[in-house]
C-alpha cells in the first residue's frame, strides 16, 4: 500500500472521530474521565521529552496497527510485529483469531516518514517477536518459531517452515518466549524463555540456556544481555551465557539476572487509574499517578552516534502502565554494574496521553532511538484483569476504538536526517569496515551479514582488523565474525591473548576454549599462559580464567584456582567462577585446601568459600565423599578450626531444609560416637538427620 500525507489524513479520520484533547484538563477530572483517542498529531504535542530532545512521528495506524516489536533490516526498512488480536475488548475475543501480520515499511521519498507499507506475512495468531535473517524472518507465532523465507524479493513470504512447536511455552503473551535477540556470539536469545538458537551448516538449532527476563532483550558493546521484569526495571549478566549453572551440584549466587538498581520509582506526567491493581494502597499516589514500575518491558541499551556522548549505552526502560520511558545511567566498577537515574522525578519520555503504550525500543542505521507505541487503552492480558481494572476499563471507554499504532523517532533537537545506507549491496570490504563503526546497528548489522554470507575469502582481511585495528569494538567483532564463519584458529587466538585491550584478551581466551577440547598441545601452551600471567591480570580477566580452568589438568587448575581464591575470594562472582568449573570435583578441592598453608588463617572470605564448597559436596549426595567429608572434623576438640566450623554451619543449614534427604553411609561416622564440645547439640541433631547406617 502506498500513502501520500493527504491519504494518511483520510486513512485516519476514517479510521477515528477526532475528539478534543484532555491534556489541558485538572489531573482530579482525568482520573475518572474517558480518555479519548487522539490524532498522531495531538499525541506529540503530549510529549515531555529531557531537554535537547525531540519526537518525530515515523508511521502510523492504518499503516502499523498494535505494534509490540519491530527490528530495520539491512536496507534501512522497518519490519514491525502487529499484535492485532491481543484485547481488541474487554475480553480479548480476538485472541484466538489468524489477524497477525507483519509488515514491512519503506521511507522512499526521505522525508522521515514511512510512506510505503507492504504486509510480508499475515493470518498470523498473536505473533509476538521477530528476527531479520537471510532472505527472511524468524517469526515467534502463538506457541511457535518458524523460519520465513521471501524466494522471490517482493518482500512477501513465499514459505513458513516449523522450527520450534515449543517455543514459547505458553500461548498468554506476558508469560511466553519473546525476544530473538542477536547476541555477539552469534546466538538468538529470548526473554521469559531458556533457549537459544543458531545457524549450524545452514540447519537452525535449539541449545538450552539459563532464563532471562520476561518482554524485551538487549547487549551492550561488550556483549552482556540486558532483561527485565515487569516489577524491576533493569537486569543483566555479568558473564558470557551457560557458564555460571554448568556445576549441577551449584546454585550461582550472582552473575546471571544481576539487578543493576533497586529503584523502582517512576514519575508520569498524568493520572494512571487503568492499571491493574490500582486499587491497592501504594500503587498509586494522591494524584492517581503510578509511584512504581509495574509493566517494565524492553530494555535497550543505546549504542549509537547521535545523541550527546553522556546518554551512550545507557539504558533505557519502557513503561507503558505510566505511558513514560525511563533513562538509566549505567556505571561499570569492576566486575559489576550498576545504574541509575540521572534525573528522578523527571523522566527521558512521558506523555498525558493515557494511550501511549511504548512498549519496545530499537536503533537503526540513522543511530536514533525508535519508540514502538501500541497506543491501546487496555494492555493488561485478560487472564489478569481485575473487577477493578474491568470497572475502570468499560467506564472510561478504553477498548473503544483499536488497532491504532504509531511509530516515533527520538532525536536531538539539531538532527538532521541522513540517506539510510544500503547494506546489501555493500562488499565483504565494506561490511568488515563498519566492524569500527560508531554505531552500534551497524557493527551489529555488519557481522551478522559477514556470517551470513559465508564468504570465506574474509578470512585475511579479518584476521588483519584483529591484529592491527585501531578500534577496539571493531577488532572485538572481528573475533566473533571468524567465529560465526567457523574461521578461527589457535594461532590467532594466541595472539590475542597478549593483547593490549582486555576485551581482547578475554574474548580470545574465551574463542580459545573449543580448540582446547581438541589438541593436548593446545592445552598444555594455554596452561603455561595462565599460569604464568593470572596473577597480574585484572580481574575482569581473571573471573575468565576462573571460567575456563574446568578445561584444564586439575594438576593446574586446582593450584590456579586456589591462587584466584585467595587473592579475590572477596568477589562473589569470582567465587561463583570457581564453583562453576569445579563440578563433581569439589571434595578434591576442598581436601587440598584443607592441607594448604595458605588456608591455616581465617578470613570472611575463605570461611564462606569452604561453606560453598561443603554445600556443593552435600548436593552431590555421594556417600563416600560425604563420608570422608565427616572425617575430617576431628574428634580432637583442641584442634578444631574455623574450617571445621564452616563445614558445620554449611551441612547444619543443608541439614534444616525440608526437602533434604538422609544420605546412607556404610557404617556410623565416628563424630557421632563421642562428645565434641565445639558443635552444640542442635548442630548434632541436625547434622546426624542428614545420615542414616545399619
Amino acid at each position: 500500500m502506498r500513502y501520500s500525507s493527504v491519504l494518511k489524513a483520510v486513512a485516519y479520520c476514517a479510521l477515528i472521530i477526532c475528539q478534543l484533547s484532555c491534556s489541558d484538563k485538572p489531573e482530579s477530572q482525568l482520573k475518572n474521565e474517558p480518555s479519548p483517542p487522539m490524532s498522531p498529531e495531538e499525541e506529540l504535542a503530549t510529549f515531555q521529552l529531557e531537554p535537547g530532545f525531540k519526537a518525530q512521528l515515523v508511521a502510523s495506524e492504518p499503516m502499523v496497527q498494535d505494534p509490540v516489536a519491530m527490528s530495520f533490516d539491512e536496507n534501512g526498512r522497518l519490519w514491525v510485529v502487529e499484535m492485532r488480536g491481543f484485547m481488541s475488548d474487554i475480553d480479548g475475543t480476538e485472541e484466538k483469531e489468524r489477524n497477525g501480520r507483519i509488515s514491512i515499511l519503506e521511507d522512499t521519498d526521505g522525508d522521515g516518514q514511512m510512506d510505503v507499507s507492504t504486509i510480508y506475512i499475515d493470518s498470523l495468531i498473536m505473533p509476538r517477536a521477530l528476527a531479520i535473517v537471510s532472505g527472511g524472518a524468524l517469526i515467534a507465532e502463538d506457541e511457535s518459531l518458524w523460519l520465513t523465507q521471501d524466494l522471490d524479493g517482493d518482500l512477501k513470504a513465499d514459505t513458513k517452515i516449523l522450527i520450534d512447536s515449543t517455543y514459547a511455552g505458553s500461548a498468554m503473551p506476558e508469560h511466553s518466549g519473546n525476544g530473538l535477540w542477536r547476541g555477539v556470539d552469534n546466538y538468538y536469545y529470548n526473554a521469559k524463555s531458556r533457549l537459544r538458537y543458531q545457524v549450524v551448516n545452514k540447519t537452525w538449532q535449539r541449545d538450552s540456556t539459563e532464563f532471562r527476563g520476561q518482554w524485551g532483550m538487549s547487549h551492550d558493546d561488550e556483549g552482556r544481555l540486558y532483561y527485565n521484569y515487569n516489577w524491576s526495571q533493569l537486569h543483566a549478566d555479568l558473564v558470557p551465557p551457560n557458564y555460571l549453572n554448568r556445576n549441577k551440584n551449584h546454585t550461582p549466587t550472582t552473575g546471571i539476572d544481576h539487578g543493576l538498581t533497586i529503584d523502582r520509582r517512576v514519575y508520569p506526567i498524568r493520572p494512571n487509574p487503568a492499571v491493574n491493581r490500582g486499587y491497592i494502597p501504594g500503587t498509586l499516589d494522591e494524584e492517581g499517578k503510578l509511584l512504581e514500575f509495574t509493566a517494565a518491558c524492553s530494555p535497550f541499551v543505546y549504542r549509537g552516534p547521535v545523541f550527546p556522548k553522556e546518554f551512550y549505552e545507557n539504558a533505557f526502560v519502557c513503561e507503558p502502565s505510566g505511558n513514560l520511558i525511563k533513562r538509566n545511567v549505567v556505571e561499570r566498577d569492576g566486575l559489576l554494574l550498576s545504574a541509575h537515574d540521572p534525573h528522578p522525578g523527571k523522566e527521558f519520555m512521558a506523555s498525558t496521553d493515557e494511550r501511549f503504550r511504548p512498549v519496545f525500543l530499537a536503533s537503526g542505521p540513522d543511530g536514533a532511538l525508535y519508540v514502538t507505541d501500541m497506543y491501546h487503552g487496555l494492555i493488561q492480558h485478560g487472564a489478569y484483569v481485575t473487577p477493578y481494572l474491568r470497572e475502570q476499563t468499560l467506564s472510561r471507554k478504553l477498548v473503544e476504538t483499536v488497532h491504532c499504532g504509531r511509530i516515533w523517532r527520538i532525536v536531538p533537537n539539531d538532527w538532521k536526517s541522513t540517506k539510510s545506507l544500503k547494506l546489501s549491496d555493500a562488499s565483504s570490504g565494506e561490511l568488515i569496515d563498519y566492524l569500527s563503526n560508531s554505531n552500534g546497528w551497524l557493527r551489529d548489522m555488519s557481522q551478522r551479514l559477514l556470517v551470513e554470507r559465508n564468504d570465506k575469502s574474509v578470512e585475511r582481511p579479518l584476521t588483519d582488523l584483529v591484529l592491527t585495528g585501531e578500534n577496539y569494538l571493531g577488532r572485538f567483532h572481528a573475533l566473533w565474525t571468524l567465529q560465526g564463519l567457523q574461521l578461527l584458529n589457535a594461532e590467532l587466538l594466541f595472539q590475542g591473548l597478549k593483547d593490549a585491550n582486555t576485551l581482547i584478551r578475554v574474548t580470545s581466551l574465551r574463542l580459545l576454549e573449543p580448540f582446547v577440547n581438541g589438541s593436548k598441545v593446545i592445552k598444555a601452551k594455554l596452561e603455561t599462559e595462565l599460569v604464568t600471567n593470572w596473577n597480574t591480570s585484572p580481574i575482569e580477566e581473571v573471573l575468565q580464567i576462573a571460567l575456563t580452568s574446568a578445561l584444564l589438568d586439575p594438576k593446574i587448575s586446582y593450584p590456579l584456582l586456589q591462587g584466584i581464591a585467595e587473592k579475590h575470594g572477596s568477589s562473589p562472582l569470582i567465587r561463583d567462577a570457581i564453583l562453576s568449573s569445579l563440578e563433581d570435583r569439589e571434595f578434591t578441592f576442598l581436601h587440598q585446601l584443607w592441607k594448604s598453608d595458605q588456608w591455616k588463617a581465617a578470613t570472611p572470605e575463605k570461611e564462606i568459600f569452604i561453606e560453598m564448597l561443603t554445600n556443593a559436596i552435600s548436593q552431590k549426595k555421594n556417600a563416600n565423599e560425604m563420608a570422608s567429608l565427616l572425617s575430617l572434623l576431628s574428634a580432637d576438640n583442641s584442634s578444631f578450626g574455623w574450617k571445621e566450623k564452616a563445614i558445620i554451619s554449611s551441612l547444619s543449614i543443608q541439614g534444616s531444609a525440608s526437602s533434604f534427604k538422609p544420605i546412607r553411609l556404610t557404617k556410623m561416622p565416628e563424630i557421632f560416637s563421642i562428645s565434641n564440645a565445639n558443635i552444640d547439640k542442635t548442630q548434632m541433631a541436625v547434622l546426624s538427620s542428614m545420615f542414616e547406617w545399619p
